[in-house]
C-alpha cells in the first residue's frame, strides 16, 4: 500500500475457507543467523520474506554470509563462524529480535559493529542485553538516540566468558540474545527464567548438534569458546507462524457460522497460548495433527468454528506464551460475552507501539467497553460495536491486523489508517482477509 496505507474493512457474517500463512518470524529469524554461521549452504523452505526477516538477511550478507532468494526459498552460504566486519551500521529495521539476538553473536567478534533501525526500533529497551553481554566480557554502547536505554546499539567484541544470568522479565529475546554469545564463551552458560518464554532457539541448537539442556526454569549450554561451534549447513521447514494464524482462528471464533483451517501451524506449546485461551472463551478448536517436523517444530492443522464466546482471565505464566497474540485476544474479548482481564502484561507497552494504549484507544472508539490498566485491559464484552469510525493502527502490524478483525463484528465499516506497517510480517495479509469472505478496500484518499 503506497503511503501510511488505508483500509476499509466492512462488517462480515462469517469466514469461512482453508489457508496456509507465512512462515514463523522467530523461527526465520533464528534459522537466518545460525545459517550463517555454518559451513555450507543451508536451504530454508517457508521463511518469511516480511520486512523484518529481509533485514535478517541483509545484516547476513553485510557480514559475509551469501544469501540467494530462490522462489520462496532462501539459501544462505554460511562462512563458518568467520564473519566480517561490516563496512555500515547494520540497519534491522522495525526488527527488535533482529538487534537482540545479534548483538548476542556479535559479543565475540573481534570487531566493533552498530545496529541500527527505525524510530520505531530505537524506542524500544535494549539495557536488558546490555547487562549480561558486558557481565560476559563485551561492550556495550546504548547510543539513545530517542531514549537512553535504546540503541542505536555499538557492540565492540571481546573474549567471553560463560555466566549464570537470572532475568528479570521472561523474554525469549532476551534469553537467546545470552545463550547465542555462550556459544563463543569460555564455560557452561546458564540462564535462569522466571517462567517459561519460546523456546525456538534452544530446539534449533540442538538440531545442529549443539545440545541444550532444560531443567525447569534452567536453560543452559556449554559454550565453544572464541572458535564457537562447528556447525553444518542444513536443509530446514519454516512452520506457519502461529501469530498470523491467530488473527483467523480469532475471526472465525466470533463470528457465529464460521470455518477456518489454518494448515502447516506451529503449536509449540512454549508459544501456542492463544489456543488455550480460545478453548477457555468457549471456541469450537482442534488440531488436526501435532507432529514435530523438520526442525524439531510441532505442526498441525489448526480447524475453528464459531461459537458464542464468553470471557476469560489470561495472567501470570501464560503472558510469554501468547504476548504478541494479547491485542487479538482482545479484539475477541469485545465479542465476547462477559468480562476478559488481561493483566501481568506490562511488557506490552514496549512493542512496536504502547499496545495496551493502542488496543484500549480503538476498542473503545469502536464502542466496547474497556478499562486501561498499567498492565492489562479490562473489557466487559457484549456491546454492539458500531463501525462507521475511523481508527489509527499506529504503525503497529499487530495493532493494525488485530483491528482489522474486530472490524468484521462491526455495525458498519471501520476505516484504518497506518497499515502498511503489516508487510513487517505478514505479505499477503488483507489478500487472505478476503480469500475468507471479507470485504476490504484500499482507501486512496488524502
Amino acid at each position: 500500500m503506497g503511503g501510511t496505507g488505508t483500509v476499509i474493512v466492512h462488517p462480515c457474517a462469517c469466514v469461512k475457507g482453508r489457508l496456509r500463512v507465512p512462515g514463523d518470524k522467530s523461527i526465520s529469524h533464528r534459522i537466518a543467523m545460525l545459517s550463517a554461521l555454518a559451513r555450507g549452504e543451508s536451504v530454508i523452505r517457508g521463511f518469511l520474506l516480511g520486512e523484518d526477516c529481509i533485514c535478517t538477511l541483509r545484516a547476513m550478507e553485510s557480514l559475509g554470509a551469501g544469501v540467494m532468494l530462490d522462489g520462496g526459498t532462501v539459501r544462505v552460504s554460511g562462512i563458518e563462524g568467520e564473519w566480517r566486519a561490516p563496512s555500515a551500521p547494520l540497519d534491522l529495521g522495525n526488527s527488535g529480535t533482529s538487534m537482540r539476538l545479534l548483538a548476542g553473536l556479535l559479543a565475540s567478534r573481534p570487531f566493533t559493529a552498530e545496529l541500527t533501525g527505525d524510530d520505531s526500533l530505537l524506542s524500544r529497551p535494549m539495557a536488558r542485553i546490555r547487562s549480561p553481554l558486558e557481565l560476559m566480557g563485551a561492550r556495550l554502547e546504548l547510543l539513545g538516540r530517542l531514549r537512553p536505554d535504546a540503541g542505536p546499539i555499538r557492540i565492540s567484541g571481546g573474549r567471553l566468558k560463560a555466566i549464570e544470568y537470572r532475568m528479570p522479565v521472561a523474554s525469549a529475546q532476551v534469553k537467546s540474545c545470552v545463550l547465542l554469545a555462550g556459544l563463543f564463551a569460555e564455560g557452561v552458560t546458564r540462564v535462569i527464567e522466571p517462567a517459561p518464554s519460546r523456546d525456538h532457539t534452544e530446539r534449533i541448537l540442538n538440531m545442529l548438534g549443539v545440545p541444550v539442556s532444560v531443567d525447569g526454569p534452567c536453560v543452559e549450554l556449554s559454550g565453544f569458546g572464541a572458535r564457537g561451534p562447528a556447525l553444518n549447513a542444513r536443509s530446514w521447514t519454516v512452520p506457519g507462524d502461529i501469530s498470523s494464524a491467530a488473527f483467523w482462528l480469532a475471526a472465525a471464533a466470533m463470528l457465529p457460522g464460521s470455518s477456518v483451517v489454518v494448515e502447516g501451524v506451529g503449536v509449540n506449546p512454549r508459544r501456542s497460548g492463544i489456543l488455550d485461551a480460545l478453548r477457555r472463551m468457549g471456541a469450537g478448536l482442534s488440531i488436526e495433527s501435532g507432529v514435530p517436523a523438520p526442525g524439531g517444530e510441532p505442526v498441525g492443522n489448526v480447524a475453528m468454528s464459531g461459537s458464542g464466546l464468553r470471557g476469560t482471565e489470561v495472567a501470570g505464566v501464560e503472558i510469554p506464551n501468547l504476548i504478541d497474540e494479547l491485542p487479538v485476544l482482545a479484539a475477541v474479548a469485545a465479542a465476547a460475552e462477559g468480562v476478559t482481564v488481561i493483566r501481568d502484561a506490562a511488557e506490552l507497552r514496549r512493542k512496536e507501539s504502547d499496545r495496551i494504549a493502542c488496543m484500549a484507544r480503538n476498542l473503545a472508539a469502536l464502542g466496547a467497553r474497556v478499562e486501561e490498566k498499567p498492565d492489562g485491559l479490562v473489557i466487559r464484552g457484549g456491546a454492539a460495536l458500531r463501525g462507521g469510525v475511523t481508527i489509527d493502527a499506529f504503525q503497529d502490524h499487530r495493532i493494525a491486523m488485530s483491528c482489522a478483525v474486530l472490524a468484521l463484528a462491526a455495525g458498519a465499516p471501520v476505516r484504518i489508517t497506518g497499515v502498511s506497517c503489516v508487510d513487517t510480517s505478514y505479505p499477503g495479509f488483507w489478500d487472505h482477509m478476503r480469500s475468507l469472505g471479507a470485504n476490504v478496500e484500499e482507501d486512496n484518499r488524502n
